[in-house]
């Protein structure tokens, strides 16, 4: 899924130089978003797959997608990366950074200095009265380029993190996506119910009115009919929230109407926790991130131990003198003297010094020890996931092959024997009620499935190989 490495990052450097560089704006965005191809071929979507990024089109602007009854997971992902403003944060923040390199490799600004004798200082040549000088400063050889290198492992860090947060975006919409496609089936199988128990209230009244039933059973049907209607009802209103909680994730408003999904993924697979943990030392953008700033900070405490070299500034500095006054003329009359001039800072202050190599060496160590923090908490947070997402595909295995079919079967055994006599009202209600709860947890664990995927892809930051039921 991210292939994150030294080609998106140069891919990256390119766009900023041939035509992104004239400032931040939502065409830039989108043309970055078309050009690398995340949004739409890298998707939770398209697991399993590999498609590189397209042709670079950068005067044509990606086509947004419609979200309407035949759209799919891949074009939710899609629109929410061209409109989530926390994805367009976490761009600029990227883009901000690049700009900072070239003003940390650059020279200081040369220094222009102009003096003016209050009085003019009579000399044998002639009086002087102005003087101009124009310096530079040379920083002390290295200085420059390690500031750029750090820059430069700060701007790859910012990348890390725009991946890291659309991975996280990602996930969001594939868990808001997945509830909603669980309300829709919940509804569903509520509505069955509902229509199979108003069949059962029906024969309810009927065997009463002979005398084959006594009118509790029939009280006992209508009380069941108020609770699943109840139940409907509360499916049904929790549908403006849920959408709500989609529609936020893809940065619409949250009354904006959304059709119903028609399907989500359905992965099958066995990851042991070795590979998942091998996998998101390797790929995590949180972790890659860490691994840029763990470069900056070494190269920070480089950079901190120039500080004892001092910096060097050379000049020229031109005396404007009038001509000489008095009958006897010089030769040298109203020449301006040109003077050149080298300046040195005198780093005597050895122990400011010495402090800001011991604070670049503990930024170092903290950066270091984040990073382990990281991993750990990345381990246990992979474990988890990896349970969750095998355990919620053992009960679809578990309700779809044997607890519906049997539940079925229960329900219509008892139907045959309440319909002979052989049954009371109560075992009825009972079996119908079972069904009920096996299909909405059959559903619920599909839904936990996909969505456990969708969080293990984003602890590892790719995809992972995976089929499909």
């Amino acid at each position: 899924m991210i292939e994150r490495s030294w080609g998106g990052f140069l891919l990256a450097t390119g766009l900023l130089l041939t035509g992104c560089a004239g400032g931040l704006n939502d065409r830039a965005y989108e043309r970055f978003a078309a050009e690398q191809g995340y949004f739409a071929d890298r998707s939770f979507a398209s697991r399993g797959t590999t498609t590189a990024p397209t042709t670079p089109t950068p005067t044509k602007k990606p086509a947004e997608p419609e979200l309407g009854e035949s759209s799919q997971l891949r074009d939710y992902l899609t629109y929410a990366a061209l409109h989530s403003p926390e994805l367009r944060s976490a761009f600029a923040a990227w883009k901000a950074a690049l700009e900072k390199v070239p003003q940390v490799r650059a020279l200081p600004d040369p220094r222009f200095t102009y003096r003016n004798y209050i009085e003019a200082v009579e000399t044998r040549v002639g009086p002087q009265r102005n003087a101009y000088e124009i310096s530079q400063t040379f920083p002390w050889l290295g200085k420059l380029e390690l500031r750029g290198d750090i820059a430069a492992e700060q701007a790859k860090a910012a990348l890390h993190r725009f991946e890291a947060a659309r991975l996280k975006l990602f996930y969001h919409i594939h868990k808001a996506y997945d509830e909603y496609y669980y309300l829709r089936r919940a509804i569903r199988s509520t509505e069955q119910n509902v229509e199979l128990l108003n069949q059962i209230e029906s024969i309810a009244r009927r065997r009463y009115a002979v005398g084959a039933d006594s009118h509790p059973d029939v009280i006992r049907a209508q009380v069941e009919q108020g609770k699943l209607a109840d139940r409907l009802r509360t499916l049904q209103k929790f549908r403006a929230a849920t959408m709500a909680r989609l529609n936020a994730a893809l940065g619409r408003r949250a009354n904006a109407p959304l059709p119903w999904p028609t399907e989500i993924p359905r992965p099958r697979s066995d990851f042991s926790d070795e590979q998942l943990l091998a996998w998101a030392a390797e790929a995590n953008p949180e972790v890659q991130a860490l691994d840029r700033e763990i470069a900056a900070r070494k190269v920070g405490i480089e950079l901190a131990r120039k500080e004892y070299f001092p910096d060097v500034t050379l000049g020229v500095n031109v005396i404007d003198t009038g001509p000489a006054r008095g009958a006897m003329s010089v030769s040298d009359s109203g020449k301006n003297p040109v003077i050149a001039m080298i300046s040195l800072n005198i780093p005597i202050w050895w122990d400011k010094i010495s402090a800001g190599v011991r604070e670049a060496r503990w930024r170092h160590l903290r950066a270091v020890s984040d990073k382990a923090a990281l991993l750990n908490n990345l381990s246990a947070d992979v474990a988890m996931a990896l349970f969750e997402f095998q355990d919620s595909g053992r009960k679809v295995n578990l309700y779809r092959d044997t607890l519906i079919p049997k539940a079925e079967q229960a329900l219509q055994a008892t139907q045959i024997a309440y319909a002979a006599g052989k049954a009371g009202f109560q075992d009825y209600l009972d079996a119908q009620r079972v069904l009920l709860e096996f299909q909405l947890s059959y559903d619920r664990s599909q839904a936990d499935r996909a969505h456990r995927m969708a969080e293990l892809e984003m602890l590892v930051g790719k995809a992972l190989p995976v089929g499909n039921e």
